[in-house]
C-alpha cells in the first residue's frame, strides 16, 4: 500500500529566518520553492529592462519599479519577482505586505527556475491581480506577456507595448535593448 508523500508547509516568518545563503526561498500556498542565485546572463537581462522600466515608469513618478520585488499575501505566500511595478502611492519603506495594486510582475526564464516561473509563479500572479505578467526568456529572446483574463500569452520578439491604466501613457520597451549580445 503507497502512502501519501506529506510535504511541510511554511509561513513566511519561518522563510524569513532561513540563513542567508544565496538561494531564492519564496512560498505559494505554504510550498516552498527553491531557486539558486541568479546567473549572469539572467542579471544582465534584468538590469537592462529594469533601466528601461525606471526610465519610462519612475522617473516620471507614475510608479516604483524596483529589483526584486515581493509579493506578501498572508502567512502563506511570499512571491519575489525579479522586477515589480507598483503604484508611486506606496511611499519607499512600506513593508511588503502592505503593497498592492501590482501593475506589472517580471520573470527572466533560467534552467532552474523556467517550471517554477511559468507553471507556479504566473498563475499565482494573475491570480493576486497583478495587471500585466511578462516572462522573459534569454534563450528565444522572447517576451511572453500575460493579462489576467488571457488563456495564453502574446509573444512578443520585437518591440513591448505596454500601458498601464494608472500611467496614462505608453511604455515602449525594445527588445534589442533587453538581450546583451552573446560573445563566443
Amino acid at each position: 500500500m503507497a502512502m501519501p508523500l506529506t510535504v511541510p508547509r511554511y509561513t513566511v516568518d519561518q522563510v524569513r529566518a532561513f540563513p542567508k545563503d544565496g538561494n531564492r526561498y519564496e512560498l505559494l500556498d505554504g510550498m516552498l520553492l527553491v531557486t539558486p542565485a541568479p546567473g549572469n546572463l539572467h542579471q544582465c537581462v534584468v538590469s537592462n529592462l529594469l533601466l528601461l522600466l525606471l526610465n519610462q515608469v519612475a522617473r516620471p513618478g507614475a510608479g516604483r519599479v524596483v529589483s526584486p520585488g515581493e509579493l506578501e499575501v498572508g502567512k502563506n505566500l511570499l512571491l519575489d519577482p525579479d522586477i515589480l511595478v507598483y503604484p508611486v502611492s506606496y511611499r519607499p519603506g512600506t513593508h511588503w505586505k502592505f503593497i498592492r495594486g501590482w501593475w506589472l510582475a517580471v520573470e527572466v526564464l533560467s534552467r532552474s527556475t523556467r517550471v517554477y516561473d511559468r507553471e507556479f509563479k504566473r498563475p499565482a500572479y494573475q491570480a493576486l491581480g497583478v495587471e500585466e505578467v511578462w516572462l522573459v526568456d534569454p534563450d528565444s529572446r522572447t517576451v511572453e506577456v500575460w493579462i489576467p483574463t488571457a488563456t495564453a500569452p502574446v509573444i512578443v520578439s520585437d518591440v513591448i507595448r505596454w500601458r498601464p491604466a494608472a500611467l496614462g501613457s505608453e511604455v515602449t520597451i525594445p527588445l534589442s535593448n533587453v538581450f546583451p549580445e552573446r560573445s563566443l
